[in-house]
Parts: structure tokens; sequence; C-alpha cells
């Protein structure tokens, strides 16, 4: 039997959410964001804190029973016109772990594929995105499919997918992607290879190592730096 989601939940989650932002506005910080993210999308100016906090009473006086109503509210606030609606809709995909498996997959997928900048994107592939295909491995189909995409935030999602899986990391699938898109002049994908090979480092340092040495040739000077950071502070610690 299908389940359909619970209107009334919804708008209630959704209207508390948008009411507290909007009681919260700072028109001084809104536009310090604004011009932070370089973006047209206005901003209520409302600091992570207290969005968490938000969240925390929202989730309590307007519950989601069900993954129906769960995708619904996060599409809403998803699509709403100020950006802090966009990390709203972040903090319920987050916050309600019971739902975060394959079945919520093609919502994951639609949030990927419409995200604006790194501010959205990054938060979306390295904790939802990622530790869901660290479980399901089936899911690293989609991350090729993300990698041969136009969409630069899109492409940058199939590399920052790789993040925290430490040693469950699947180099094979990791050194193709990097491969593929080591050319590319956009500096969001050069630093995400290099985010990635860093994060790995702290697992499988030789490996990385190995990786720029034999590929350095492909890779940016950006991502090559990125990628040894970590290992170049450990280095000048010995000395």
């Amino acid at each position: 039997m299908k389940i359909t989601a619970d209107h009334a939940a919804i708008s209630h989650l959704v209207h508390f959410i948008r009411n507290e932002l909007q009681r919260h506005t700072d028109p001084n910080r809104a536009a310090e964001m604004q011009r932070y993210m370089k973006t047209n999308q206005p901003f209520y100016g409302v600091p992570t804190p207290l969005r968490k906090e938000i969240f925390r009473q929202a989730r309590k006086i307007a519950p989601l029973a069900c993954r129906a109503d769960y995708e619904a509210a996060i599409r809403e606030l998803w699509c709403g016109t100020f950006r802090e609606e966009m990390y709203m809709a972040l903090e319920v995909a987050g916050g309600l772990k019971r739902f975060h498996s394959e079945e919520s997959w093609p919502l994951y997928q639609d949030l990927v594929a419409t995200a604006t900048h790194w501010d959205t994107l990054d938060w979306l592939a390295s904790r939802i995105v990622g530790p869901l295909v660290l479980r399901n491995r089936a899911l690293e189909r989609d991350l090729i499919d993300w990698s041969d995409s136009p969409k630069l935030w899109v492409r940058r999602a199939s590399l920052l997918a790789h993040l925290k899986h430490k040693d469950q990391t699947n180099t094979e699938l990791l050194t193709a992607t990097i491969l593929k898109l080591a050319g590319e002049k956009e500096f969001f994908i050069r630093k995400a290879i290099g985010w990635v090979l860093r994060d790995y480092s702290y697992t499988n340092p030789a490996w990385v190592e190995a990786f720029v040495e034999q590929h350095k040739g492909s890779l940016s000077g950006l991502s090559c730096r990125e990628a040894l950071k970590q290992l170049h502070r450990q280095a000048a610690k010995v000395q």
C-alpha cells in the first residue's frame, strides 16, 4: 500500500521554519552572506547554530511520520526563495536518519542535480550521498554517470561522495573519476580532487603519495598541493 504524504504536517513544519527564519532576519548579516556566496539569491541572515535550533524545535512540534512526509517537506523547502530554506531542507534531510536509504536516493539525486553552489552541494555529497553509497555499493553506478554530467556541481559530487570512506574507499572508481576530471580548468573540480585525495591520505598516505607521483602530469598544481597537504604537515613535524 502506497503511503501518501500528510500535507497538514508538512505545511505545519515548513510554515514554522519559514516563520522562524523570517522572525530572526538580520539584514546586515544577510547582505554579508549573499556577498560571500556571490549569488543573487536572497538570504535572511540566520546563522548556522540558530538554524539548527529552529530545526530541533520544528521536528518536535511537527514530526514527520513517514518517508513521503520527509521527502515532500525537503522538496518544499529546497524550492524556497531564500537560501536558508535550502539549508533547512538539508537539516531535515540529514537530521532524520531513519529515512537514509536507497528508497530516498531519487530525492537525493534531484537535490544534487539542482544544487546551485558548494554550500549546498558539499554538505549533501559528503554527509548524505557518501554514507549512503558506502552502505549501498550499487549506487556507485550513478556516481559514474554524475562524472559525465554537464553540470559542474554534479561532477563535483561524483568526487566528494568518496569522502570519509576511509579504508572502504573504492580506489578503482576514485582513480577513474579523478583521471576523467583531472583535465578540467574548473577551480571547484580541481579543489575537489585534492580534497578527496587529502582525506584519503589520513587512511592510506602511501597510496595517495604514489597516486600523485604517478599522475602529476595530469593533475593540476592545485590538486597536487591539496592532496599532499597533510603528508607535508606530517613530514614537517618529523623534521
